[in-house]
This record gives C-alpha cells, sequence and structure tokens, in this order.
C-alpha cells in the first residue's frame, strides 16, 4: 500500500482523482496505468450501484472522460439525460465487468452495455472548453449523432450535462425508454446484471488475475446465446414466467387488496417560490392541461375531472381506446390530458381550442401516478415504487399514452431550465410518499410564471366590433366573499372573444358580485355577470393593491367550483412596466387572432423587454411593418413619415436622401408605444445609430434556409460562422428570427464604412458557400436553394434592415427575434419557438442577459 500511495502523489491530476476513491486491494476494478496519448474508442457501462445509471466514457488525450448518465441514453432527440461529470478513469477500465464490492466507492454491479468508436465533429479542445461536444458513434447499440451539453448553472457542485440524441437516420422519437428496455445485456458477455451478479467468476479482476486474452474479449456471443438471454430479460422486466404466460408482477410493501374505487380525491401542490432540496425529491414538469383520472375496469374506461365528473365523451373515444388497450384488468390512473405545441410543451389555450371545436387527434395523456392496480389499493406504497409499477404499465407504443418522467437532481436546476424553455413549472414530490387526497404538503408546485383560475365577474364588451368582449373583470374568493382582482384584456382569438360573449351575456345580472365598491376606473364598460364561470389567466405579478399586473387570458376551466379558486400567492410586484403618456384607440384590437395577441397585449410585451430592447432601436433609423387591421389586413412596410404621424415617432432627415423625405427614429418608451398604436407589427432598424449615419456598429448574417433543411443544418451554419468570425478577432452573437432562421449578429466599433461592412459579409458568405457547396450558397437564385442555406449577407448595405432583437414578426403564432446564448441552440428552440406569450417567462428565468455584453464586445473591422 506503501508503493501505492507514493505512486498516487507522483501521478497527473487525472490519476489521483480515480485512485483517491478506490482501495485496489478490496476492488476488483483497474488501477491507474499510462496509457497511448491518442485514440477514440468509447464505452457505456451499466452499473448498478446506488441506483441503476449507466457510465458514458470518451477516450481523449489516453484517459476515459466519463459522465454518469443518470437515467441512460435515449435514442429520442427530445429527451435531455442528465449525464453528471465525473473523473477521469484508466483506458483499462473499458474492459471492466464486474462486481464492486458493497461499501466501495461504486458498490454495485457493472456490465459493458456498449462499446465502439467515437469521431468528434469540429474542434475538439474547444468543444470541451464551450460546454458542447458533438460527435458521431460506431458502437454495437449507439450510433450516429449525439450531443454533450454543459449546463452553466451557479452554485452547483456537480459539474452537469445533457446527452442528447442527434436528428438523423438512427434517431427513434417518442418511446425514449424502449432503446434501453429492448437492450439489457452486454456486449461483451451477452449477459445482464442479475447474471453477473450472481456470477462474477472469470471476469476482469484488476489485472492481477488472469484476464481474458483480447480475443476472448472480443470473441461475439451466438446469437441462440443472445436469444436466450433476451427472451430471458424480457420476461423478467414484464413481470411474465418464462414459460410465456402471462403473469403479474408481485405487490409492493404497503399495497392492500381492495375494491375499485369509483373516484379518489385527487392528491394537489401547495404552490411555492422554489422547489424544494434534497434528495428525498423527485421533480417532475408541471403540464398545461386537465387534471384527469383513468379508470379501468376491465376494458372500460372512464376519465374523471379532478372534482370527479365524467368527461370520457368529451375528450372522444380515441384516447379511452388508447388506455383501453393496456395488459390491466384495474386500475386507476393520474394523469393529465394536454395538447403540445410544435415546440413539445403543451398549452392550454390549444388544449381548450381543440375542445370548443370537437378536435381530438391531438389530445396526449401524460400518466403521472398509480392509485390502483388489479384488486390492490397503492395510496399507501411509496411514490417511487407506484411510478415503476405505473411505467411498466403504459410503456405501450402509442403516443397518445405517455409516462410523465421525473428528475431527482436539483429542482432549482430543474426549474430552471423548465422557465427558460417557457415551460410553465416543476412539480416537486417526495420520492417515499405516499398518496394522500387534498393539498397536504408532500407535493409542491413551483411556477415559471404566475397563473391561476379565477372567477369572472364582469366583461367589457369589444369596442372594435359587435358581440365580442374586449375584457373580464375577475376575481378571488376569500372568507366566502368574491373580491376584485383587476382585468384581462388580451389572450382572446376571435372565435375565443364572441364565445365568451355568448356565455356571458346569457349571465347578465344588475348587481355587482363583487363584495367591495368598485372604483370608477373599475366599473368603466363594465356589464356585470353571475359569478359561474372561471378564467385560467396567466400574469407577471401582483401589484401593492391586490390587483394582476400583466395579465393575458388562457382559457376557461370546468373542472373547479367558483368557490374554490382563491389567491395562490402573495408576492408582490417587482419590475412596474414604464409608465407612457400614449393613448390607445380600441386597446383590444386583435391583431394576432390565432395567438389573441390584442393591441393592449402587444404593448404590455413591449413594456417587459423594454430596458433589453431599447439600445437596438432608439436613435436608429427605422423601416417598419405596419398592419393596421392585424396580420391578416393590409401590411405595408413604411421607412418615412405619414399624414398623422405621431409626435413620438421622430422624423428624421437623411443625410443622403436627396428626395429629402423624413426618415423615423424613436428616443423612448412613448415612442415604441407610438409604433404599436399606429398597427408597428415589426421593427427593422439599421445596423447603425443617426450618430453615425455612415459607419455600421454591427452586421447582420441571416441564416435562411429552404424548406427542406433540417433545424440542426441550420444550427451547424451559426456555428461555423461564429468559428470563421473569432477566428478573425471579432465577436458573434446569436438571435432567433422569429421565421425560418437564424441571425449572427457582429458588434462593431463604428469605424469602417457601410461598404467595407457589406465586403466583409459578402466575404464570410461566399468563404462558406466555397468550403461546403452543397450545403450553403452566397446568392438567393431560388432555383438553386434545395437543400441549401441562404448566407443572406445583404442586410448590410446602406439603408437595408434586419429585425430588431425582441421585435414581433406579423406571423401566426405572435413570434418573435429572441437573442440566444450560443450554448442555448438546440433542437428545443426553432426559429418562431418565442412569442409574445411565453418570452416574459423566460426573461424572468435567465440569470443572465445572454447580449448582456454585445456593445463592449464591437471591436473595429479588420483591415485584411
Amino acid at each position: 500500500m506503501a508503493t501505492r500511495t507514493a505512486s498516487r502523489k507522483s501521478a497527473r491530476p487525472a490519476a489521483s482523482a480515480y485512485a483517491d476513491k478506490r482501495r485496489f486491494d478490496k476492488t476488483p476494478e483497474p488501477e491507474w496505468k499510462k496509457a497511448r496519448a491518442k485514440g477514440n474508442s468509447f464505452v457505456v457501462q451499466k452499473h448498478d450501484a446506488t441506483r441503476l445509471h449507466y457510465d458514458f466514457r470518451l477516450e481523449m488525450d489516453g484517459v476515459l472522460k466519463s459522465w454518469a448518465v443518470t437515467r441512460g441514453p435515449s435514442l429520442d432527440p427530445a429527451d435531455k439525460r442528465l449525464a453528471v461529470h465525473v473523473e477521469d478513469h484508466p483506458l483499462a477500465y473499458a474492459d471492466f465487468e464486474g462486481v464492486i464490492p458493497k461499501g466501495q466507492y461504486g458498490g454495485g454491479t457493472v456490465i459493458v452495455w456498449d462499446h465502439g468508436s467515437w469521431t468528434p465533429i469540429g474542434d475538439l479542445k474547444k468543444a470541451m472548453k464551450k460546454g458542447h461536444l458533438e460527435f458521431e458513434l460506431a458502437g454495437e447499440k449507439m450510433k450516429g449523432r449525439w450531443h454533450l451539453v454543459k449546463m452553466h448553472t451557479e452554485g452547483e457542485k456537480r459539474e452537469n450535462w445533457l446527452l442528447i440524441k442527434g436528428e438523423d437516420a438512427e434517431a427513434r422519437p417518442a418511446d425514449g425508454d424502449a432503446f434501453l428496455r429492448d437492450n439489457p445485456l452486454s456486449v461483451k458477455s451477452g449477459r445482464d446484471l442479475p447474471d453477473v451478479q450472481a456470477d462474477p467468476d472469470g471476469v476482469w479482476k484488476n489485472g492481477k488475475d488472469q484476464a481474458p486474452s483480447g480475443d476472448e474479449q472480443k470473441k461475439p456471443v451466438s446469437k441462440r446465446a443472445r436469444a436466450e438471454a433476451a427472451s430471458k430479460a424480457k420476461s423478467s422486466s414484464s413481470g411474465a414466467p418464462a414459460n410465456g404466460k402471462t403473469g403479474k408482477p408481485a405487490m409492493p410493501k404497503g399495497a392492500r387488496k381492495k375494491a375499485l374505487p369509483d373516484f379518489v380525491e385527487p392528491q394537489l401542490a401547495s404552490l411555492k417560490p422554489q422547489p424544494p432540496k434534497g434528495e428525498t425529491w423527485l421533480h417532475e414538469i408541471k403540464f398545461d392541461g386537465y387534471r384527469i383520472q383513468a379508470r379501468i375496469d376491465k376494458g372500460k374506461v372512464t376519465l374523471l375531472t379532478r372534482s370527479g365528473l365524467d368527461w370520457t365523451e368529451k375528450f372522444g373515444s380515441d384516447l379511452a381506446k388508447a388506455l383501453a388497450t393496456l395488459e390491466v384488468e384495474t386500475a386507476l390512473i393520474d394523469g393529465e390530458v394536454v395538447v403540445e405545441r410544435d415546440s413539445g410543451a403543451s398549452d392550454f389555450s390549444a388544449l381548450q381550442q381543440d375542445l370548443s371545436e370537437g378536435r381530438t387527434d391531438r389530445f396526449t395523456y401524460y400518466a403521472f401516478d398509480l392509485i390502483y392496480l388489479d384488486g390492490h389499493g397503492l395510496e399507501n406504497v411509496a411514490l417511487i415504487e407506484r411510478k415503476t409499477l405505473l411505467q411498466a404499465l403504459v410503456t405501450t407504443g402509442d403516443k397518445r399514452i405517455r409516462y410523465s418522467e421525473h428528475f431527482d437532481e436539483s429542482g432549482g436546476l430543474v426549474l430552471d431550465h423548465a422557465c427558460r424553455l417557457s415551460l410553465e413549472g416543476v412539480i416537486s414530490k417526495k420520492s417515499d410518499g405516499k398518496y394522500v387526497s387534498g393539498r397536504k404538503g408532500q407535493w409542491i408546485k413551483s411556477k415559471c410564471s404566475e397563473r391561476q383560475e379565477f372567477v369572472i365577474g364582469g366583461f367589457a364588451p369589444s369596442s372594435t366590433g359587435d358581440n365580442l368582449i374586449g375584457s373580464l373583470a375577475l376575481g378571488v374568493y376569500e372568507k366566502g366573499r368574491l373580491r376584485h382582482v383587476g382585468r384581462v384584456g388580451t389572450g382572446f382569438s376571435r372565435s375565443v372573444a364572441e364565445d365568451l360573449f355568448t356565455r356571458l351575456d346569457a349571465l347578465k345580472t344588475d348587481d355587482s358580485p363583487f363584495a367591495e365598491k368598485l372604483t370608477a376606473d373599475a366599473r368603466r364598460d363594465l356589464v356585470y355577470v353571475e359569478p359561474q364561470l372561471l378564467a385560467e389567466v396567466e400574469f407577471r405579478a401582483w401589484s401593492g393593491d391586490g390587483n394582476l399586473r400583466h395579465a393575458s387570458f388562457r382559457g376557461l376551466r370546468e373542472d373547479k367550483t367558483p368557490e374554490q379558486v382563491t389567491r395562490e400567492s402573495d408576492r408582490s410586484e417587482k419590475n412596474m412596466k414604464p409608465q407612457t403618456a400614449i393613448t390607445f384607440t380600441h386597446p383590444d384590437r386583435i391583431y394576432w387572432p390565432d395567438a389573441g395577441v390584442t393591441k393592449e397585449g402587444l404593448a404590455e410585451y413591449y413594456a417587459q423587454v423594454w430596458k433589453r430592447m431599447a439600445p437596438f432601436v432608439v436613435d436608429r433609423p427605422l423601416a417598419l411593418l405596419r398592419c393596421p387591421e392585424g396580420i391578416d389586413g393590409e401590411k405595408f412596410f413604411q421607412k418615412h413619415g405619414w399624414r398623422g404621424v405621431n409626435k413620438a415617432i421622430h422624423q428624421i432627415k437623411d443625410p443622403k436622401d436627396k428626395e429629402g423625405k423624413p426618415a423615423l427614429k424613436i428616443v423612448d418608451f412613448d415612442g415604441l408605444m407610438a409604433l404599436v398604436q399606429s398597427g408597428v407589427l415589426e421593427i427593422h432598424p439599421w445596423g447603425t445609430t443617426v450618430k453615425h449615419w455612415e459607419k455600421p456598429d454591427m452586421i447582420i448574417m441571416d441564416l435562411d434556409p429552404a424548406e427542406d433543411v433540417a433545424w440542426s443544418a441550420v444550427i451547424e451554419a451559426a456555428v461555423e460562422l461564429k468559428r470563421r468570425i473569432e477566428a478573425d478577432g471579432l465577436a458573434a452573437f446569436v438571435k432567433t428570427s422569429g421565421g425560418k432562421g437564424l441571425h449572427v449578429v457582429i458588434p462593431l466599433e463604428p469605424k469602417a464604412g457601410w461598404a467595407r461592412a457589406k465586403a466583409y459579409a459578402k466575404r464570410l458568405a461566399e468563404d462558406l458557400a466555397k468550403a461546403e457547396p452543397d450545403r450553403y450558397l452566397a446568392v438567393s437564385t431560388k432555383a438553386k436553394r434545395k437543400g441549401k442555406i441562404f448566407i443572406d449577407y445583404l442586410r448590410n448595405g446602406r439603408g437595408n434592415t434586419a429585425v430588431a432583437p425582441y421585435s414581433t414578426r406579423a406571423r401566426p403564432g405572435a413570434a418573435v427575434s429572441m437573442p440566444l446564448s450560443w450554448d442555448e441552440l438546440s433542437s428545443d428552440i426553432g426559429p418562431a419557438h418565442f412569442t409574445v406569450e411565453n418570452t416574459p417567462t423566460r426573461l424572468s428565468a435567465l440569470k443572465s442577459d445572454p447580449w448582456e455584453n454585445f456593445f463592449r464586445s464591437a471591436k473595429p473591422l479588420p483591415t485584411k
């Protein structure tokens, strides 16, 4: 031992980190040995330690860089598997398969689940430094393109990464866990973990006993042996006996024999600002839909709301039929019915729209708990065991029935990433907790934005059309009395505004349902109604006097009674919106009918992004896309003043405009509000300020893909442009366009003229097109666009423009052009992912502005 200790002190830090954790006189793991400097092997070891996980290792510089993937790799690009970076391992570890004794570091059974070679894409050193590895795997199981993305979080002791499958021919969307379930065996011995645990003899033992020869190690297992082992593993995992007859898994501790209940009052979550800390909690993504219990009784399925109402017919037959195919006699499943957007996020507004239209093809049921199974009540069974039974039950391959996966890492980390993706929030649950009806504290919900139900106590008719609502007066119950909390005036599509008017007009009353006497402003144009309907509303905060701020309607709720609606939070307003002197006419005019965004809603959005947006639109010549009647009406670009233009929109002289028509600029928030009042839905500034008319302070490279180009290819193009720009000594920033592609933006010191800036942009585009002509082109000829990305440099001439950061786009969905950090580029965030609706949630979740250092990063344009 003395010799070994001495060798540790002289070893490299990687060797020390590995050796200090192990006692090689007790563990069969290999000791550290000096290895060759170059190689490209990889190995994945299935490791049943404190909890089952997969150790993913890439050979780099003579060591195995290692990550512990808590839930194993997935072939679904939508799955982001947590990969905790751990100490480097010696190359000899790639062959290790055996049992680490209990009490030793990593005690448990290990098999070589996969191995092969890997090839990095791009510069490996820069990728490691940046925290985004992209690579190709050529293993027996894992193949194709993969990503390892470092998660930049403060205060975390562990270095957390995400392992993500690239979108290629090897990807298998939808059922990510099928990859692990269908491939349980070692590629080295053909055995599974229980086999090795029962008979560890003959496997690698620290190099001290005779290890198998290289030929023996790589000797393939016979097809028959693999088939037999696979059959055994499948039977074992499904709970069926080896004779092929259907069997039932043993019921866990706490299960009690009882009759199938008609309904169980659901367990509810208490609202907290942050998820709880500690290893006893697990965390799930909070869904944005209807809480539904699925009751299955010998093939008959009933879908029950959280108050016990039968909504089976409301959701259509397809969902019930899918649940009826589950291999179970009787069950009571707790879950949520949602409709997902293209981004994969659930959307309550879309769910409400589908329900109102009778559309049922987009409904998905996410199962997150199991209350009853085949004659047994499971309320007293630990949550993690209930979920294990549930996962085995609902993993059917039918995309309409999905298992709600959980995370056992930091709840704050899960919430942070949920919010950055504009999801609703996180539900945290005690892993060993029982199922307890009501709100008893073992479930905690933490939201990305304030959101809850409110009672509708009145409405104001729209000023833009007949039989439409313009706003709703809202309230909550306090001690049995309805208290007024303000209005919501945006978030209604035209069809929703018509439907609400019809429903509320039938509930009109002369008497106010609110307990207090309303102010004159609160009573303005208000028609009182019987307090029977509930509105789901998202808002930014509560004001000091107890009213909602920046509220947006998301839909009606029918699964609660009005008396159940109370205020869920006591947070106060933190960021008051800037004040404006601009008067809006027809504030309820709908600019985006499909998204329900009104003129007032657009003003609320800009109030929340103004501080970040201002440097990119103030004191700059502007080109404006005006849509006074919304995106479905007339559209026209405007670079010059018009009759009756608001004084907050300044008219200025362009020194080189021979016709003498005034250009336009804004200088403050009032100017932005004047643009909203004027129906401006897109703001396109010049790449300079009026202080430096002839010297641009930025270059914009617009990556415009053809329809058949994958999003991943657009990201690759942006990263390659960044590499080339940085090689020239300049900084590069990235944002979504809100349309089809990405914008790579270069901050400049305003010293060079327009001709030089455009020439540099052209050179970047042409060099990239010459280097990879099959993927890129620098000319806009439509006939040549198929399968390629047009690197548009033409926006950098004098008078040419590009859409501003945070500007909306006059397209369906109310998308915005969103500044990103480079490590956010992923399949999760497409070009139109961020919208007027979800951007405030994202911004409130960010710890820092990804473009905070944009102008501080400016440098002169290179002379060469």
